[in-house]
C-alpha cells in the first residue's frame, strides 16, 4: 500500500515530487502545519483540523485529487451514519427543503444559491455575481456542464467560510461524494473554526471568487484546473495574514474504514523523503507540501477526494 501511495505522489508533478532541476521551483516557502483534531465516535460530526500557519503567505494551492482506489471502485456510499451520534441527530437532516435560485448560468456552468429556513449562526453576507447582488444565501454551488448534465464540483458556505470541492467524476461513475471541508482566510473560533465574510463575489469568465474579509482585505480564489482527475484552486490574499491560521482542512475520523481523510503526509522543509502517519496521530510540521486523504475505501463519503495544500508563496499567485 505504501508503494501505491508514493506512486501516486510521484504522478503529480504538481505535489513537489519533481526532477531535482525543477524542486526548487515547486518547494515553496514552508508553514506551519498543526493538528487540533479530536476523537469521537459520531461520523456526522468534523473532528479533525489540521491548521496551516504563516506571517509570510500570500498566496497557495488547494488541491483534490480522486483516491488512489478510485479507478477500482464500482460501488459508493455516502449515506448518513447516525451510530454513537448523541449530541446530533438524524432530525438535523428532516429540516424544510431549501429554497433554490439559479443566479448564474451560461453553456458551461451554473450558479446557484440555497437559503435555509435556518443556519446555524447569524449571518448577513452578501452575494455578488456581475452586478447583481443576492441576500440570505446560506450554499453556493458551482455545476459544470458536460455531456448534457451539470455536476456539482464546488460547495461553499458563505456564513461560515466553509469550501467543499471534487474532481469531476471519472467515467464509470456517475457522481462522486464531497468529503473533507476547509477554509481560507484568517480562522476564528465561533463554536468551531470558521472564516468571516462581508461578500462572497464570482467573476464567471476568471472562474474567479473574490472573498471580502470581514477583518478587512480580501481573499481570491481561482478555479485553475478542473478535469476528471483533480480540481486546483490557487488562492491569494491581499495582505498575509499572521496570529491566526490562513487556511483550515475540516473533516471527519472515527476509524479508518469510517472516515473521510484517515491519513497525512507532509513533505518537510529541507527533507529527503515524506513523512507520513495516521491522521489523529500527527502533531505539528513545518512543510511545504502537504497531502491529506485515504490509501482503503471507507464505509463513509467512498468517493470523496484526498485534499493537498502545496504552493505556498510570499507574493500573490501569477494571474492567468
Amino acid at each position: 500500500m505504501a508503494r501505491t501511495f508514493l506512486s501516486r505522489l510521484c504522478a503529480f508533478s504538481f505535489l513537489g515530487l519533481a526532477a531535482p532541476a525543477q524542486a526548487a521551483t515547486l518547494d515553496g516557502l514552508a508553514v506551519q502545519v498543526t493538528n487540533t483534531s479530536e476523537p469521537v465516535l459520531c461520523a456526522e460530526k468534523d473532528n479533525v483540523a489540521i491548521n496551516f500557519a504563516s506571517p509570510e503567505v500570500k498566496s497557495f494551492r488547494i488541491e483534490a485529487a480522486h483516491p488512489a482506489y478510485m479507478g477500482s471502485l464500482r460501488q459508493d456510499r455516502w449515506e448518513p451514519d447516525w451510530t454513537a451520534c448523541e449530541d446530533i441527530s438524524e432530525e438535523t437532516s428532516t429540516k424544510p427543503h431549501p429554497v433554490m435560485q439559479t443566479l448564474y448560468e451560461d453553456g458551461e456552468m451554473r450558479i446557484t444559491g440555497l437559503t435555509f429556513s435556518e443556519f446555524w449562526r447569524p449571518t448577513d453576507v452578501t452575494v455578488t455575481i456581475g452586478s447583481k447582488v443576492s441576500r440570505n444565501i446560506h450554499l453556493l454551488q458551482l455545476l459544470k456542464k458536460r455531456d448534457g448534465k451539470a455536476e456539482e464540483v464546488i460547495a461553499l458556505y458563505p456564513g461560515d467560510g466553509y469550501w467543499r470541492i471534487k474532481p469531476l467524476a471519472p467515467r464509470h461513475l456517475d457522481w462522486t461524494a464531497y468529503g473533507s471541508s476547509f477554509i481560507v482566510g484568517p480562522v476564528e473560533i465561533d463554536q468551531r473554526p470558521v472564516t468571516n465574510l462581508k461578500d462572497v463575489a464570482f467573476d464567471p469568465k476568471a472562474m474567479r471568487f473574490t472573498l471580502t474579509l470581514a477583518k478587512g482585505g480580501k481573499a481570491h480564489v481561482t478555479v485553475a484546473d478542473l478535469n476528471e482527475e483533480r480540481m486546483s484552486l490557487d488562492v491569494s490574499f491581499d495582505q498575509a495574514i499572521s496570529g491566526v491560521p490562513f487556511a483550515t482542512l475540516r473533516s471527519m475520523y472515527v476509524t479508518e474504514f469510517n472516515a473521510d481523510v484517515a491519513r497525512i503526509a507532509v513533505r518537510e522543509e529541507k527533507a529527503r523523503s515524506w513523512r507520513e502517519e495516521m491522521i489523529m496521530n500527527f502533531r505539528d510540521a513545518s512543510a511545504t507540501d502537504a497531502w491529506m486523504g485515504r490509501l482503503v475505501p471507507s464505509r463513509h463519503n467512498t468517493s470523496a477526494p484526498d485534499v493537498i495544500f502545496n504552493r505556498f508563496r510570499a507574493e500573490p499567485a501569477p494571474s492567468r
